[in-house]
């Protein structure tokens, strides 16, 4: 580990990746650095894309952030999943036989309720693979690691590539495998459960590593970050919250899009914030203990310094401006899972693969990340800029190895 090894952790969120892409193009421009700053490149869910995008062309960072706001400025939902009428009633027949039928003819129909072949061949066509196992072997990228969960075992799995001094770990319920990373870890990482199938490596099933990746800076630092720069997709909305009101009439029963939106912002949101506020408290912890009971430790902890970018308004807001241009049989897919212009917006905001959503997305992503700049400037070029916890668009912590 070094400290002028500096780290990029990209979680998940569906769509709300491109809130990255239009941070990183942000990040770009204010540090005008010709290669990628970032030597240490975790993702996980729709965060793996990118990082695997940017370890593609790693010699070009501007060139490599414009080309991947440009992919993200320009999705449609056909370009993810197939929008087609046929494959849609298929599918749906498919989980109906499986549901209502499954005890007399079996079940197995339903394996998802999106078929993402098209997704499958974006990755494969907009990642060069070849060079991004170029970058990592010659040194421009220390290290890559794409987190997918296990089925089978139920383990979070941060499969990595990367220097030979970065050794597998083994946690309670998490693991870092070395693997020849490819197509499928992406696919893997980013098949969001139930919506996205699962995809088989070397004989097991996995899907969205958003599901068990609990500390997701984790992978960064035992590639050897001293200082991490994480970008988030959760807005931190301000002030204490708002008293419950009285109702002598209950609200409608949650919808099925009610009940998606809420597990997935469970699965791609809180696990960064509590991760943050985890290796806050570790450091203040090594702050208080003498070097030579610190030398003592089996497990070395050391300070890592992070700094997280945030939204400044929420994403789910969004959706409705971007409803009206999906295909009609995915509008009418969306509706009967509850979701409207007027409610489910926090599910689609992980499925609005529409670039009237993710282009405005990507926007904020940029102005955020452009109001930051002295902060990136300071934290990028090797400053430890003071610590800030708040509601603005960018939270800088102190971690620690873990």
């Amino acid at each position: 580990m070094t400290d002028d090894l500096i780290g990029l952790v990209l979680t998940g969120g569906g769509a709300r990746g491109a809130y990255q892409a239009g941070a990183l193009l942000a990040i770009a421009e204010i540090t005008g650095a010709r290669r990628l700053p970032f030597r240490a490149l975790a993702g996980s869910s729709a965060g793996s894309i990118n990082v695997a995008y940017l370890a593609s062309r790693a010699l070009d960072f501007g060139g490599a952030t414009r080309a991947l706001g440009d992919l993200w400025c320009t999705l449609r939902p056909k370009d993810v999943f197939r929008t087609d009428t046929l494959t849609l009633v298929k599918t749906a027949t498919g989980w109906g036989a499986d549901l209502g039928l499954g005890g007399w003819i079996g079940a197995g129909r339903g394996k998802a309720l999106l078929d993402t072949a098209p997704l499958r061949e974006l990755v494969t066509r907009s990642l060069d693979i070849p060079a991004m196992h170029a970058h990592i072997e010659r040194g421009h990228v220390h290290g890559l690691s794409m987190a997918a969960t296990n089925y089978q075992s139920g383990l979070g799995v941060s499969f990595f590539e990367g220097a030979a001094a970065t050794l597998p770990w083994s946690r309670v319920t998490r693991i870092g495998v070395r693997a020849r990373l490819g197509v499928e870890h992406v696919m893997a990482s980013a098949a969001i459960p139930a919506f996205f199938p699962a995809v088989c490596i070397d004989g097991e099933w996995y899907a969205d590593g958003s599901i068990r990746l609990g500390t997701p800076l984790s992978p960064a630092i035992r590639m050897g970050a001293r200082r991490i720069l994480a970008i988030a997709v959760r807005h931190v909305r301000p002030g204490a919250a708002a008293p419950v009101p009285t109702l002598t009439v209950p609200p409608p029963y949650p919808t099925a899009a009610d009940t998606a939106g809420v597990v997935l912002d469970a699965l791609f949101l809180d696990a960064l914030e509590a991760d943050v506020e985890r290796t806050t408290r570790i450091n203040h912890t090594l702050s208080l203990l003498a070097p030579e009971i610190l030398a003592q430790q089996k497990t070395p902890l050391v300070p890592v310094s992070v700094l997280v970018l945030r939204p400044s308004i929420d994403p789910a807001s969004l959706v409705p401006a971007a409803l009206a241009h999906f295909p009609a049989a995915v509008r009418h897919l969306f509706r009967g899972l509850g979701a409207s212009d007027t409610a489910g917006w926090d599910l689609l905001s992980y499925l609005a693969f529409e670039g009237v959503f993710t282009t405005r997305l990507m926007e904020v992503g940029y102005e955020d990340t452009l109001a930051r700049a002295d902060d990136i400037r300071a934290f990028l070029g090797g400053g430890w800029p003071g610590v800030s916890f708040g509601v603005s668009p960018s939270l800088l912590e102190q971690g620690a190895v873990r």
